[in-house]
């Protein structure tokens, strides 16, 4: 079954402990929600830095990347019904890509 990345965007930091514990609730229950077909749960990830040939911009790029998951689905357009229901889509966007296996 091919895998899928789903590459996070935006999201926010919860401000209090509370909501950081909702907030955690809502990813364990998107992720039993997956179930078998999670792969990876990710992580977030920190400030990210943008490496070209010419050096390095501290910037993460115009959309920097904020987490990212790493499922099964039969095909995109089921790995892209999961993505739906993700709870970054309070705060931010889900990009969703084929992980070709070489």
């Amino acid at each position: 079954m091919p895998k899928y990345v789903f590459a996070y965007h935006g999201g926010k930091k919860p401000e209090t402990q509370e909501e950081g514990e909702q907030v955690m609730a809502a990813w364990g229950a998107w992720f039993e929600q997956i179930g078998a077909d999670l792969v990876d749960g990710g992580n977030p990830v920190g400030l990210s830095k943008t490496v070209t040939a010419n050096g390095v911009e501290d910037n993460g790029g115009s959309n920097p990347l904020s987490g990212y998951t790493l499922i099964n689905a039969a095909d995109m357009d089921a790995a892209i019904e999961i993505a739906k229901t993700c709870p970054i889509l309070a705060d931010g966007s889900v990009e969703v890509a084929e992980a070709i296996d070489m």
